[in-house]
């Protein structure tokens, strides 16, 4: 069985997390409405951002062998509106227009906004690894709670939750899909 190790991103991650968005977005309509047709090297450029939603500093990569094979990206949800206002004005910068998206958390979660794994590396533990990596970081940091949003349609994903402690706390509504709102306690 491979080993999985878990590091915080660096700024040479900024690819795989534009593509760890991308594969978590999974429209690729919506990517190129939000992000234009070359959306991975404006996903790359919000990467590379010190204070964006989907900054290197908010992910951690799990590493096999020594290729990064994904990403998790989290942050307080308290900060979303700061990460959100820098998210969007890179995305003004380079296509002169900016997205409306419902806000997806707030103050009081530590909020998971992005997990994937690229393709070539499914079903060997490696999600369920970042997530568990990722909630014991904000746990550490003094986070109480750390929240999703999972698709209603995706039993497959909300049971992997459930499976490492993650509960139903509510619904939201998210690109027209009906979410359900899931969060951890800290022990």
């Amino acid at each position: 069985k491979a080993i999985i190790n878990i590091r915080q991103a660096q700024k040479t991650d900024a690819l795989l997390i534009a593509k760890a968005v991308a594969m978590g977005i999974g429209d690729e309509d919506a990517l190129r409405r939000y992000c234009g047709e070359d959306y991975i090297s404006l996903l790359t450029e919000i990467a590379l951002h010190e204070e964006s939603q989907y900054s290197y500093n908010n992910a951690l990569i799990a590493v096999i062998d020594g290729t990064p094979v994904g990403a998790v990206i989290g942050y307080d949800g308290a900060k979303l509106h700061h990460l959100r206002d820098n998210t969007y004005n890179i995305i003004y910068s380079s296509l002169e227009r900016t997205p409306s998206i419902p806000d997806e958390t707030e103050a009081g979660e530590f909020y998971i906004d992005t997990v994937a794994v690229m393709p070539e590396y499914r079903s060997m533990g490696i999600g369920i690894s970042m997530i568990t990596a990722i909630c014991n970081k904000a746990f550490a940091d003094g986070h109480k709670n750390v929240g999703l949003i999972v698709d209603h349609d995706n039993s497959r994903a909300e049971a992997l939750y459930t499976s490492i402690g993650f509960t139903r706390v509510g619904e939201k509504d998210f690109f027209g899909h009906r979410m359900w709102h899931m969060q951890k306690k800290n022990a």
